[in-house]
């Protein structure tokens, strides 16, 4: 994701040493304390006493709970996750569907409880929906895998298929809590690649 800035700005250095444990203990108990009492009680308090961070720290560094759960993830974003390259598309399709199951329906649902911790805070849904645009980039790739397989035409529009192969993960396992389907991953993953075999999502279209 690029930002308005009238020159490029100098890459930023990655935190080490003492910091780099502090960063940890603090998201290490961000998400302890979310999971165990909920957003009303995450307070930076609970989570500085929760890490053995002094309160003073964690209040200059990350100011209040919405800094708290950004930077909690950020981090989650600056992973050297990629998507797989299983051969066809609707393999990664289905591959894509398979870890997004397996997140969304892991315990501790650490995941689910982020997503609803960004409804509670303005920061949080901001850093939701930077890690959302560098996945949703990082798998851009599949689209253009396909592409260059012969399997989709040029022109496919790559995140609206994403989001259209994704989507009935989301619907079935957190609007609808329904019951994990493992046969779900690899159905969606086949409808949305016919359909954009059939040029549902090019540009034209």
């Amino acid at each position: 994701m690029t930002e308005n800035a009238p020159r490029p700005a100098a890459p930023a250095r990655r935190p080490g040493g003492r910091t780099a444990r502090t960063r940890a203990q603090v998201h290490d108990a961000v998400v302890a304390q979310l999971m165990e009492h909920g957003y009303d009680e995450l307070t930076v308090d609970a989570v500085a006493a929760r890490a053995g961070v002094h309160r003073t720290t964690v209040y200059r560094r990350w100011r209040d709970v919405g800094g708290l759960l950004a930077d909690v993830l950020d981090a989650a974003g600056d992973d050297t996750w990629g998507p797989r390259d299983t051969g066809s598309l609707e393999g990664d399709l289905a591959a894509l569907n398979d870890e997004v199951q397996a997140a969304l329906t892991a315990e501790p649902p650490i995941t689910l409880a982020l997503i609803a911790a960004s409804f509670r805070s303005d920061e949080a849904a901001q850093a939701l929906k930077r890690f959302w645009g560098k996945r949703y980039t990082l798998c851009e790739e599949v689209v253009d895998r396909a592409v260059r397989r012969g399997e989709l035409p040029a022109g496919t529009d790559a995140r609206a298929l994403l989001v259209a192969a994704t989507a009935p993960m989301y619907h079935q396992l957190v609007f609808l809590r329904a019951v994990p389907d493992p046969g779900l991953p690899g159905q969606a993953a086949r409808t949305a690649a016919l359909a954009a075999a059939a040029g549902a999502f090019t540009a034209a279209r």
